[in-house]
């Protein structure tokens, strides 16, 4: 039964957040890396991660072939043991590393969501910023000192008819 690797589980994390197939994601990503910044640093971690990933896979299948069952390594081979294992842990830490910055991209990406979704709430806040004012209880009365703002269009003037 294989298990899933950090390349699966960053692959399958980069495409929920995006809502596309990886191979979509790439595509848009080469055409238009302006749009998306988020979208082009986590494909950029995601290649870097299946180098790491591949790397991986070379180390374990080389440090099973060294300790399998029934096999009894040669005194030089003991180093290469040694050095294979130290590689794999590399190796591993390497690749948690860009999953990790693969994670806060997402993350990133999922908390500008927000702001994305909704331009009203960002509008109402920026017109109560702009007018130096905090917002008040629906019920409450505003302070009389406060000017009060005129909404819809201007009444006409009183000027002679024809």
């Amino acid at each position: 039964m294989p298990t899933t690797t950090m390349l699966d589980q960053a692959t399958a994390m980069i495409e929920k957040a995006w809502g596309q197939p990886i191979e979509a994601l790439k595509v848009f990503g080469v055409r238009r890396p302006s749009d998306d910044p988020l979208l082009r640093c986590a494909m950029h971690t995601r290649t870097a991660l299946a180098i790491t990933d591949n790397a991986v896979t070379v180390h374990q299948d080389r440090l099973h072939a060294l300790s399998r069952q029934g096999y009894v390594p040669d005194f030089y081979e003991l180093d290469r043991i040694t050095e294979t294992a130290v590689s794999l842990r590399v190796a591993h830490a390497e690749s948690r590393a860009y999953l990790q910055a693969i994670r806060r991209v997402v993350e990133a990406r999922e908390a500008a969501a927000p702001e994305v979704e909704a331009p009203a709430v960002r509008l109402a806040q920026a017109a109560v910023a702009r007018s130096g004012q905090t917002p008040h209880d629906p019920g409450a009365t505003p302070d009389p000192s406060s000017p009060t703002a005129v909404v819809g269009p201007s009444a006409p003037t009183a000027g002679p008819r024809r």
